[in-house]
């Protein structure tokens, strides 16, 4: 009791002094307080009355402060076992009491900014997301590493056609000649639904037949379908046509289909559905990745109210190829969600748990695949867009995990790994005879899911390297950890095998030279081999790779396509950061970056993968005596280090830990929101 009395009585003694405002201070006259004060309102000069915030030193006794303190804590307590009672506020300040060890260093991608990142174009229009799994993200945070500037933005992506240039190609669009529309048409059947399924091909086929014989070009929906079609079947076998406005072949079939397509319709037809999907196809050969995600987004949602994601009873849709035909269409929009979401970032826009269809299977009687595609190539398609949709949650998701990070790296891996041994002898690639293309496209699909699933560590890596080289200039070689080594390895081994097949396809002359997805493949590529290049002095041959897909980006380019053009831009720049690299003196990356710059010199403009070796391993140390029978399944796989991790127990995950992670921490700005 004496002492709650003496508290208080501190407190009393505590007087607190009148504070006089600005002008009256100036002129020093006793101030009479108020808003205004007297003096200033007799002065005539209300509004420079301002008072200074003042926080004076208050003398307590100690035992007062740790009463405050003992009686804050009991609060926190009480808090902290009845969670429902805290406020918004106060629920973020308890998730920020979580240890920064748990919280972000073991949890979250070592490279994922705390904030989006954002790029605005225009002071007029809404910024523009730049998603994290981008691969222009990840050149724009190596770029970021490589100069060690708080400067580097992102580069706003300029190569795509304007709806200002569509809205010039509006002009009516004549129907080819019936020969003409029937080879288009076959184009897109070799070409596309080799590869998605998206049309039944006997069908559209018969339909086309119909629409020539009876004369019927008014039906919008028809119309939209087959111009879709002619799109695609044009870009994939014309030349540009530098007179247009568009020098993209195609264009003007796809703005007329644009223009007459319904956008909400009440009740959508399946054609209506495989038409979204057909042009949010060729948006990507505009460049135009974000009409491609609205179109897909439409798609999806259509489907969702035919219900696409569950089984039809038979009783409603007798004929099984209209029903299979149905079944695929959805997983042809649950491929399209996933891979763009790999191409450019996104979330997926609908979960597997709301799924309910069967995969797809044999249609009985349907022996020629007159109307469907090869049913295992689908499944794998599927499955892999399954592991790919994954990625992008667990991997560059701001999601809080119970696993840590390099667990749910093991789990995608393992996933992969698996999806690669279930792959059946037609689908795995054989280096005696040449792969058909959609066969191709699903590895090289394959080795980007490793990529964006590793390469966060890969660039982790070598800011450890720069750190460790900076911290200790005596130690040429930096101490990277055989797990992080390990996987590393894996993303730089897919990328070599990734610009292996698109080399193979450039030289044979089967290059898509429109198409958006290879060179985005190469460009991926190309960003790999270069931190390869500067992280292993025994990979300084990987710059030639990368050099190697310059080349063929910037070939592309000159033809009019938009995204290698973009791609190229990307690339230069990366360029110039090395070149300012080359500039600084001393150092392990400075003497690394003279090998490589020396070995470049020496090496061709293009490499044939014959030259590369089954992988694309010129410098790799990976001998022929270890590549197994089928390497461009297991590739990523093979050695022990990778096995070792592969069957690590959860017990070993604890190699980001806060002495590894400095590196990461020193980037304030790398946050991808850009002002």
């Amino acid at each position: 009791m004496k002492s709650s009395k003496t508290l208080n009585d501190a407190v009393r003694k505590q007087k607190k002094k009148s504070i006089a405002c600005r002008r009256c201070h100036t002129h020093k006259i006793k101030c009479t307080g108020g808003q205004p004060c007297l003096k200033c309102r007799q002065a005539d000069c209300p509004t420079e009355c301002h008072y200074v915030n003042r926080d004076r030193q208050v003398k307590v006794h100690e035992s007062y402060l740790e009463d405050l303190a003992a009686e804050n804590q009991r609060l926190r307590n009480q808090l902290s076992q009845s969670p429902g009672f805290l406020t918004p506020r106060e629920h973020q300040a308890h998730d920020e009491d979580v240890p920064e060890t748990d919280a972000d260093t073991h949890v979250r991608n070592p490279m994922l900014g705390e904030r989006a990142w954002f790029l605005p174009y225009d002071p007029s229009l809404p910024p523009i997301h730049v998603c994290e799994a981008a691969c222009t993200a990840f050149a724009t945070r190596l770029r970021k590493v490589l100069t060690k500037s708080e400067t580097t933005s992102h580069m706003p992506r300029t190569q795509y056609t304007t709806e200002a240039t569509l809205m010039k190609m509006r002009n009516p669009v004549e129907w080819p000649s019936l020969p003409r529309a029937r080879l288009l048409l076959q184009v897109v059947f070799r070409k596309v639904t080799r590869v998605y399924h998206l049309v039944l091909r006997k069908s559209t086929m018969d339909q086309l037949e119909e629409v020539y014989r009876k004369g019927n070009f008014e039906d919008p929906v028809l119309t939209c379908k087959f111009f879709a079609l002619f799109a695609l079947g044009e870009v994939y076998s014309a030349r540009s046509n530098p007179s247009l406005e568009c020098s993209v072949p195609g264009v003007a079939y796809y703005v007329n289909a644009m223009t007459v397509i319904p956008i909400l319709p009440e009740r959508p037809s399946l054609a209506h559905i495989e038409t979204l999907l057909l042009l949010s196809l060729y948006s990507f050969f505009l460049n135009r990745r974000h009409s491609a995600f609205l179109l897909v987004g439409s798609a999806m949602r259509l489907g969702l109210t035919v219900g696409l994601n569950h089984n039809i009873p038979e009783s409603k849709c007798p004929d099984p190829v209209e029903r299979q035909h149905r079944t695929r269409l959805w997983w042809a929009i649950y491929v399209f969600d996933r891979m763009y979401g790999s191409k450019v970032g996104w979330p997926i826009q609908v979960s597997d748990a709301d799924i309910f269809v069967e995969m797809p299977s044999n249609v009985p009687g349907d022996i020629h695949d007159d109307h469907t595609s090869d049913t295992e190539y689908l499944v794998a398609c599927i499955e892999l867009a399954k592991i790919t949709g994954q990625v992008i949650d667990q991997v560059y998701s701001r999601k809080k995990f119970p696993e840590s990070f390099l667990q749910r790296e093991q789990k995608l891996l393992i996933s992969l790994k698996e999806w690669c041994d279930a792959l059946p002898p037609q689908i795995r690639l054989n280096r005696d005879c040449p792969a058909p293309k959609n066969v191709i496209s699903l590895h090289l699909q394959f080795n980007q899911c490793i990529m964006l699933a590793s390469r966060p560590i890969l660039l982790h890596t070598l800011i450890q390297a720069q750190s460790s080289q900076s911290n200790e200039e005596d130690n040429p070689q930096p101490n990277i950890h055989q797990t992080l080594k390990t996987l590393s390895d894996a993303c730089i081994h897919a990328a070599r095998h990734t610009h292996s097949l698109v080399v193979e396809e450039w030289i044979n002359g089967s290059l898509p030279i429109f198409g958006y997805f290879y060179a985005h493949y190469l460009f991926s590529s190309a960003l790999v081999m270069v931190i390869s290049s500067l992280l292993y002095p025994e990979n300084s041959n990987d710059f030639a790779l990368f050099e190697a897909s310059f080349e063929i980006l910037r070939a592309m380019s000159s033809y009019g396509n938009l995204a290698a053009t973009e791609f190229c831009d990307n690339l230069d720049c990366v360029k110039q950061c090395l070149d300012e690299m080359r500039g600084l003196e001393g150092g392990r990356f400075q003497s690394n970056m003279s090998r490589v710059t020396e070995a470049s010199n020496d090496s061709l403009a293009v490499i044939a993968p014959n030259q590369l070796g089954s992988f694309g391993n010129a410098v790799s140390g990976i001998s022929e005596a270890t590549i197994p029978p089928n390497p461009a399944n297991d590739m990523v796989f093979l050695g022990e280090s990778m096995e070792e991790f592969l069957a690590q127990p959860d017990l070993g995950f604890d190699l980001l830990d806060p002495s590894l992670t400095g590196a990461v921490d020193s980037w304030p700005n790398l946050s991808l929101w850009t002002t």
